[in-house]
């Protein structure tokens, strides 16, 4: 059984930590990161509010990240191997050698039709401006966030994305970013098992 998971949502949300323990914890699992397909800088355009236009689809190769899914799909243990995950079978689980899981993180996975119909379930976090612009005050980038970019460029953008989103009708689980790591691994890890019980 083949089963895809998305965690998407604010960025600074906590969508990264929450992957990377969800990875250690299910079987024959992989990972597909949004932020890997990111074009080149000099492909980023300057939009109408004066910033380069990291946070909207055309920031990204969506048809390359779709063809990695897609990948993963027609074939998830040689996408694993190749990816230098171990498939081998759950500690907890028996069956669980017949469970292949990929999740998808990233901060525009639920606006992208060809992404959004691959999704057996889609998580979201959210958390609110305050503790968002907080959280991103304290991340280094790459390229380093120029002044005001959170207020002119990032935050209007997420908030046009999931009203886009939301206004779609995209069946969505929503994540209290605000709650501790633990809690919300701890909810999403049991959800998924649920879940993949009701599968088999």
């Amino acid at each position: 059984m083949k089963y895809i998971i998305g965690i998407g949502g604010v960025t600074n949300g906590g969508k990264t930590t929450l992957t990377n323990r969800l990875i250690k914890a299910l079987p024959n699992c992989c990972v597909v990161h949004q932020d890997d397909f990111f074009k080149p800088q000099d492909q980023i355009e300057v939009g109408e509010d004066g910033f380069k236009q990291w946070d909207v689809l055309d920031s990204l190769d969506m048809e390359a990240m779709v063809s990695t899914v897609r990948a993963w799909i027609e074939n998830p243990v040689k996408f694993a191997r190749s990816h230098g995950v171990n498939v081998t079978p759950g500690s907890k689980e028996p069956a669980s050698k017949d469970i292949h899981i990929l999740v998808i993180e990233g901060f525009l996975l639920y606006n992208y039709k060809p992404l959004i119909d691959l999704f057996d379930i889609r998580y979201y976090l959210a958390v609110p401006y305050d503790e968002c612009k907080r959280r991103r005050s304290t991340r280094n980038y790459t390229v380093p966030d120029p002044p005001g970019l959170f207020d002119g460029h990032v935050w209007p953008m997420y908030l046009k994305h999931r009203k886009e989103m939301e206004d779609s009708g995209v069946d969505v689980v929503y994540l209290d970013g605000l709650e501790s790591r633990d809690e919300l691994y701890n909810q999403v890890l049991e959800d998924i098992q649920n879940k993949l019980l009701n599968c088999l």
